[in-house]
């Protein structure tokens, strides 16, 4: 018989994010970590979509009690997705690595498991598996944005949380993995923001707390401040904005190491310099998190094949030397409307199981619900 966590690691692979194997076996020691036999199997009949307790109990043919019991257990480890809609039963669903289970480990790391992941991301980063779609955007800062040309709700920071009828806080799960690891950049920690239903999973799950819209911007202010880059989910209407420094996140740690950054992320602006303006103080090139600026005795250039557009250099700039462009439209990516539409997307550029995957399963979790016996 296959492995338990073997299964679940093909699972987790077929998955549009993936979860690539190695040669070593660490993908299936972080597996061990974090997972039981039973919730490793338990794991096996979720789908991406949320779904009751009953049908996952009629998919994997086991008793309500117990499928219920593991699954509130499951999501108290953050290994699963939980929906706690007001008046309505909880509904579970399978995440992926990354975004997923990973960043549900925020306040439960150990330096083990911290060491784990620093060995495995690298493999995964080079497998091409995020960059095939990144499952993150940037955009820019708020002082930052371009007054000059039209800037979409979705790509400003501020109109986003104004958008939102929930907003929770969470401590940032990089900053966290790094300070196991003895290298803490001493950058803000509960800046990670989640929004509507998932806000209020945050908060039940206790991963967070639910916080008001003014207290979201003062958030947005700090982060700025602390030279972040804000990273919302790669849809129009994301479920979370992440504010990331190049030397913890996952995401940009990685990029920054390849020649061409900019070719890696959803950015919809490049940076933009004027050298009659410049006073060659040197605080743009500080605040890059992608080096993309650099100084020399010819002034100030700017690569824009390393400039992510987030703006940080922008909002420093004290003589006004420094502004955003939108990039060319054969330069930029379409912003997904949903996060299931970037699962699909994401499946189709890796040009694995990714969209057969989630079409199966929707098929699969229609037929299993209207299956599974109600008590109602």
């Amino acid at each position: 018989m296959t492995d338990i966590y073997n299964r679940l690691a093909q699972f987790l692979d077929d998955l549009p994010a993936g979860f690539p194997r190695t040669d070593n076996g660490i993908e299936l020691k972080i597996l061990r970590k974090l997972f039981t036999p039973a919730e490793a199997e338990m794991f096996l009949h979720l789908t991406l979509l949320a779904e009751e307790p009953r049908v996952v109990a009629y998919r994997a043919g086991k008793s309500l009690e117990q499928t219920t019991r593991t699954l509130e257990g499951m999501e108290h480890k953050g290994l699963i997705s939980g929906s706690h809609a007001e008046g309505k039963l909880p509904h579970y669903a399978a995440s992926q690595f990354v975004v997923g289970f990973w960043e549900d480990q925020v306040n439960r790391l150990d330096r083990e498991m911290a060491e784990l992941f620093e060995q495995y991301v690298p493999h995964y980063y080079e497998q091409g598996y995020w960059t095939a779609l990144p499952q993150l955007r940037t955009i820019p800062v708020g002082e930052s944005i371009p007054i000059h040309s039209e800037v979409m709700p979705y790509e400003k920071a501020e109109a986003i949380l104004r958008s939102k009828s929930r907003i929770a806080v969470r401590n940032c799960v990089c900053r966290q993995q790094r300070a196991l690891l003895d290298k803490s950049c001493g950058k803000p920690l509960e800046t990670c923001l989640s929004f509507d239903g998932a806000a209020y999973n945050t908060a039940v799950s206790g991963k967070g707390r639910l916080i008001s819209l003014d207290e979201a911007l003062a958030i947005l202010a700090l982060s700025e401040r602390a030279g972040l880059v804000l990273q919302p989910a790669n849809s129009k209407n994301p479920a979370f904005l992440c504010a990331c420094c190049s030397c913890c996140c996952g995401v940009l740690r990685h990029i920054k190491h390849d020649e061409k950054p900019a070719g890696l992320v959803s950015n919809a602006f490049s940076a933009q310099h004027d050298p009659a303006l410049c006073l060659d103080c040197g605080l743009c090139v500080e605040r890059c998190q992608m080096d993309a600026i650099t100084e020399s005795i010819s002034g100030i250039t700017i690569d824009h094949d390393r400039c992510i557009g987030c703006g940080l250099c922008i909002s420093e700039c004290p003589s006004g030397a420094l502004t955003l462009v939108r990039k060319p439209d054969a330069d930029r990516v379409r912003i997904p409307g949903n996060t299931l539409d970037t699962y699909v997307r994401l499946g189709q550029a890796r040009n694995k199981l990714g969209v057969r995957k989630i079409m199966s399963i929707a098929l699969r979790s229609g037929l299993d619900r209207l299956m599974a016996p109600r008590d109602d």
